[in-house]
């Protein structure tokens, strides 16, 4: 916090504003809040099985790039 929101007291400086108050609530207009938006076609995905998918795809590209490299298609 800044100093001066604080006051010196007998012993240190002691706050003067609402500790609780969030200033910044006050920075955000209410139009700009968007309500959550539902996706009906959308499943949640088991964590396992997406990371099992994007490891497949990881290791899939990465035999193409050294299968691609070893034939000479990429040089």
């Amino acid at each position: 916090m800044p100093l001066k929101l604080y006051r010196p007291g007998p012993e240190r400086l002691e706050p003067t504003g609402d500790p609780d108050r969030d200033y910044r609530t006050q920075l955000r207009s209410g139009r700009w809040r968007l309500p959550p938006l539902a996706n009906p076609e959308a499943r949640p995905l088991d964590t396992l099985s997406g990371i099992l998918f994007f490891g497949s795809l990881l290791l899939l590209t990465f035999v193409i790039l050294l299968v691609g490299y070893g034939v000479g298609f990429w040089r």
